[in-house]
């Protein structure tokens, strides 16, 4: 996990990743909820598992500090251990509740940005839920599910599903990925704009839906969770709004920011923002799910290689431009507060292993937050554990359309399952 010694540190600099996070515009706020069975803990049995578990980290110390003109010359400090007191709470409701409750609302400054619930109430397979709520700016999705993970009676040594080192690559290929980043792409149609609310859906996939629709394309490999969630929220726009060409009078494709883990095997427990976005084209006008699922696994492999751009290439020299002054940060956020840049956001997270238990209690499912992105976009989380898989749509639009999109994507994937023929490339 990274253990070490809590010293003193002054005043430290946001790192690029956390600054894009600071200055986007958005709440900010994101979650992992752990759903167990069994009678719910008492709050203090769990702060004393947070203190043992996580006192030794870093990061759960930092507290971000802003200065009075605004986000430029901000700065993590660390003015002492975090209080497992004030970080630790029941939550007033169920994780429903928790989850519409907190999308929104950015926490609150002078302590460390995260708090760890306990949600009473049986939902979603379980009896209560361990919530952990943080700023993006803080920690990751790895983050939450590394920290989630170390909470349970036995964790398991680290996996290493990171990618490896990357390999050196070249400035054409960073020239071409900043050309595929900085294109013009469409928005999801928002009529007027000024109806959008957050509001936040979750659905239970059936595990006999999901295995039948990893097994498509029939005559192919396979898909990947991934892939198949990309894949179903192209159909889930499609369905809610209809092809691409009949939004607007422009030919842009609709673009899907996939999260990309920058760790490598050796630091897959390392906590923060040791992550980018990578843009990906939405085949929203393609005609039939399982020719979409062959799309999107055209271009999710290509990933991969230009995650590695990122690491190798741009990343680095944003780290060096951006020191010029507070102006460049501003520059580079300039083209992601539209919502063009990105209509939705994809992401699915897997939790290794099945058999994890809190105090005995067994965990049954997991159930994420993705973040709350700018009016007219909508974020995807797919999670798994074991052979529960459990949809979170967050969305900026209107104030039904979480819930229809969330339909949508489990409906696409209902017709995966029961496609049983070869298509046609």
């Amino acid at each position: 996990m990274g253990k070490s010694t809590l010293l003193k540190i002054p005043r430290m600099r946001l790192s690029y990743a956390d600054e894009m996070l600071l200055v986007n515009g958005c709440p900010g706020v994101i979650g992992l909820a752990a759903v167990f069975s069994g009678e719910p803990p008492a709050p203090d049995r769990v702060r004393a598992r947070v203190a043992e578990r996580w006192s030794g980290l870093e990061r759960m110390h930092h507290v971000l500090d802003l200065p009075a003109g605004g986000a430029g010359g901000a700065r993590w400090t660390v003015p002492g251990p975090f209080d497992p007191g004030a970080h630790v709470a029941m939550a007033p409701a169920g994780l429903d509740a928790l989850w519409a409750m907190s999308v929104d609302r950015p926490l609150s400054g002078g302590l460390p940005p995260w708090r760890l619930y306990v949600v009473p109430g049986a939902a979603y397979g379980g009896d209560f839920a361990l919530a952990l709520v943080a700023q993006h700016t803080l920690l990751d999705g790895r983050s939450l599910a590394t920290l989630m993970r170390a909470l349970v009676d036995t964790p398991a040594a680290a996996r290493s599903t990171a990618r490896p080192a990357p390999a050196r690559t070249g400035l054409r290929a960073a020239g071409r990925e900043l050309r595929t980043m900085t294109a013009v792409g469409q928005s999801v149609p928002l009529r007027p704009p000024g109806e959008a609310r957050a509001a936040v859906a979750v659905r239970e996939l059936a595990v006999d839906t999901v295995r039948s629709a990893r097994r498509q394309p029939a005559d192919g490999r396979g898909a990947t969770l991934n892939e198949l969630l990309v894949a179903a929220v192209a159909g889930a726009l499609r369905a809610r709004y209809g092809p691409v060409r009949e939004w607007s009078a422009r030919d842009e494709p609709v673009y899907t920011a996939v999260p990309c883990d920058l760790r490598t095997r050796t630091t897959t427990a390392e906590l923060g923002n040791t992550v980018t976005v990578v843009r990906v084209p939405l085949p929203v006008d393609v005609d039939g799910p399982v020719a979409r699922l062959r799309a999107c696994q055209a271009a999710l492999a290509t990933v991969p290689d230009r995650a590695a751009v990122h690491a190798g290439v741009l990343f680095p020299a944003a780290e060096a431009v951006r020191r010029t002054g507070p102006w460049v940060t501003r520059l580079l956020t300039g083209r992601g507060r539209h919502t063009c840049f990105a209509a939705t956001a994809t992401t699915a997270l897997k939790w290794p292993g099945a058999a994890d238990t809190f105090d005995g209690r067994r965990l049954v499912r997991t159930v994420g937050l993705p973040p709350l992105q700018r009016p007219g976009t909508a974020s995807f989380a797919l999670a798994q554990v074991g052979d529960a898989v459990t949809l979170t749509v967050v969305s900026h639009l209107r104030p039904d359309d979480a819930g229809r999109l969330a339909d949508a994507v489990v409906a696409e994937f209902g017709t995966w399952a029961r496609t049983t023929t070869p298509s046609v490339p």
